[in-house]
């Protein structure tokens, strides 16, 4: 009589595991935010580390977009679609004040066009795939609310950052009032675009995106109370 094989789902269990490169995509997102926590809380250290920001920032994108299981077309269009639509929301608001209010960029976050930081899209994919991701992964059953709540959580974010942005010249407000207005502009984009997210229907990702946006609450809680 044939001995009955037994039966194993590798096929499922590579699907939903996260990446075996998760480990130190995290420890190098931990040890990097740190470290900077206390190279700007230094006086003397915080010149060198503001001109570290824009490589800072493109490594957490590399990071991140490493952490993406089975990176696609899709994943590129999402990618572009997102950094885009962040971009030119900030050509606009800066250039006319219609959204968010007005402000200015600084040096801090490097290389401009029309005003801009190169790098403010990039920022914009960050925030939203890492909200996207971790709303996904928190066992939310229905989009609206993953999508609302996502959005809630950036425009937390936002009002953490806002005061830090100014003292590092990231951007500058019209007379160093942060408009309301700013708020309700920040989670009306959130929301649009963290719907996009849902519409690509990624499949289930690791834990790596979750880590990076939890870091970005401790690091502008650190800067902004410290």
């Amino acid at each position: 009589m044939e001995r009955q094989k037994s039966i194993t789902y590798p096929a499922v269990k590579k699907q939903y595991a996260p990446p075996r490169t998760g480990k130190w995509l995290v420890t190098l997102i931990l040890l990097f935010h740190a470290v900077g926590i206390v190279g700007f809380t230094l006086i003397k250290t915080r010149p060198f580390f503001l001109v570290l920001v824009p490589f800072h920032l493109l490594l957490m994108t590399v990071l991140v977009v490493k952490s993406h299981n089975r990176l696609s077309k899709k994943f590129l269009y999402f990618f572009i679609i997102t950094a885009l639509a962040g971009f030119i929301t900030e050509l606009v608001g800066t250039a006319t004040g219609l959204l968010f209010g007005t402000y200015s960029y600084g040096s801090t976050l490097g290389i401009k066009a029309a005003g801009v930081p190169l790098l403010m899209g990039l920022l914009w994919f960050l925030m939203i795939y890492s909200a996207g991701v971790t709303m996904r992964l928190s066992g939310l059953k229905y989009i609206v609310l993953r999508v609302l709540i996502g959005a809630a959580l950036l425009t937390a974010l936002d009002w953490l950052i806002e005061p830090v942005a100014i003292k590092f010249d990231y951007w500058n407000w019209k007379n160093n009032i942060i408009p309301m207005y700013n708020y309700v502009c920040w989670f009306g984009l959130s929301l649009v675009l963290l719907l996009i997210f849902e519409l690509f229907r990624f499949k289930k990702q690791s834990g790596v995106a979750v880590v990076f946006l939890i870091t970005q609450f401790i690091f502008f809680i650190a800067l902004r109370y410290v």
